[in-house]
């Protein structure tokens, strides 16, 4: 979370403006926390079930996790929001990917029977 908003904060003090233009608004600060910090949430509890239930966690978790990734990229480039915006929405799904995905998957390979 931490990561996430401190590159949206360095994208913001370049002039990313992260508005989007449905609703006019741009995107908070806290907002890009509060939403890390619930897909992190959730990546850990499917590095949980995995770890629980299949013979090899830490590869279905990368997997997993990978093609989440990839899914979540696709929202802000249907956005419509202005090219700073879409790129710089684009790197901060990758920052807590990159940051959670090895942790998580290192920590399943860990995995005492």
């Amino acid at each position: 979370m931490v990561a996430t908003t401190l590159a949206a904060a360095l994208a913001q003090a370049v002039g990313v403006d992260f508005e989007i233009p449905d609703g006019g608004e741009a995107i908070p600060l806290l907002g890009f926390a509060v939403v890390t910090g619930f897909f992190s949430v959730v990546g850990i509890v499917i590095a949980v079930a995995l770890r629980r239930w299949s013979a090899r966690p830490a590869q279905r978790f990368v997997w997993t996790a990978v093609s989440l990734t990839a899914i979540s990229l696709v929202p802000p480039l249907l956005a419509g929001a202005n090219t700073a915006t879409t790129t710089a929405l684009l790197g901060l799904h990758l920052v807590p990917a990159t940051v959670m995905i090895p942790t998580l998957a290192r920590s399943l390979r860990t995995r005492t029977d």
